[in-house]
């Protein structure tokens, strides 16, 4: 049986719109940053935490959701190029299928 783990919303502003969500939906929160990934994120050339191009939203119970700075067509033609495989639904909508 397939069931819903992770939620991935491709956006152009990830840190608000992970604060959106978690604010909207009971029970969700934006998952704290520890130093060691503030470090991480430093070390990537993003000041911190609102230049994030992942944010994590969790909650206890229900699946994770990811805020990520979206591709541009461009990127993911060229991904597809190389070898990368892209699922749609039957609007067209794209997906990613993760096998644990």
């Amino acid at each position: 049986m397939a069931r819903l783990r992770d939620v991935v919303f491709d956006c152009r502003h990830p840190a608000s719109l992970a604060r959106f969500r978690a604010a909207a939906l009971d029970g969700y929160e934006v998952a704290p940053y520890d130093e060691e990934e503030l470090d991480r994120l430093r070390s990537l050339g993003f000041s911190g935490p609102e230049d994030d191009p992942s944010v994590l939203v969790e909650a206890a119970s229900g699946p994770r959701l990811f805020f990520n700075q979206d591709l541009t067509g461009d990127s993911v033609e060229r991904l597809v190029a190389l070898g990368a495989r892209v699922l749609a639904d039957p609007e067209g909508n794209e997906f990613c299928l993760v096998i644990p």
